[in-house]
């Protein structure tokens, strides 16, 4: 199991089946017995408490998970600051989902600062091969916001789950269309024009 702390209020976990004590699991499985049993979590956010002093008790917590094809899966855990009449810890999960069979994606950072923690957060994986990901990942400013593009996307690369996944903690992932290209093409400004990602962790971190 590995806990890396995102922010204040969000953490990372990453564990993979037999961690987790299940044979052959899959998403709906695992969140039909931790939604059951809330086992799982317990002992994730007990480790969370004592590695990195991340306290839940009285928090809202809302719980996002993926699963990758390497059995691997990723829980990314918010905690929301306890209302004035919120007793007791409730826990919330939601599964995301989108297409990950897509040959070209998009996604939105609010900010540059987001997006040099999002290569930060590439760059301590280990296990993120851009090169392996996609053609071309390049990188845009369009009407203050700031636009990543992957072009002719590798959906049978083996960590491709764990990069979505990643990718969402920081960004909005968009519809992508060769039109909304096009106008990052003619009215936005190229920050980098090939392999963002990389040169992301190279100079700007």
């Amino acid at each position: 199991m590995k806990i890396e702390k995102l922010t204040d209020n969000k953490i990372r976990v990453i564990m993979n089946s037999e961690e987790l004590g299940f044979t052959e699991v899959n998403m709906n499985s695992l969140m039909t017995k931790a939604i059951e049993k809330q086992d799982i979590f317990s002992d994730i956010l007990n480790k969370a408490e004592k590695e990195l002093d991340f306290h839940t008790d009285g928090c809202k917590l809302l719980i996002e998970a993926f699963s990758s094809i390497d059995d691997f899966f990723v829980f990314t855990i918010t905690r929301y600051l306890p209302d004035t009449d919120f007793k007791r810890k409730k826990l919330i999960v939601k599964r995301k989902s989108f297409n990950q069979m897509s040959q070209h994606a998009v996604c939105c950072f609010d900010n540059f600062d987001i997006f040099c923690e999002f290569c930060k957060a590439i760059d301590s994986l280990h296990s993120i091969n851009t090169n392996k990901l996609a053609k071309n990942i390049a990188f845009y400013l369009w009407k203050d916001n700031y636009y990543l593009i992957l072009r002719n996307v590798n959906t049978k690369y083996e960590n491709i789950n764990l990069f979505y996944s990643t990718l969402s903690e920081f960004g909005k992932l968009l519809s992508f269309s060769n039109s909304f290209e096009a106008k990052l093409l003619e009215h936005g400004e190229v920050i980098i024009k090939k392999n963002a990602i990389d040169v992301g962790i190279r100079y700007l971190l």
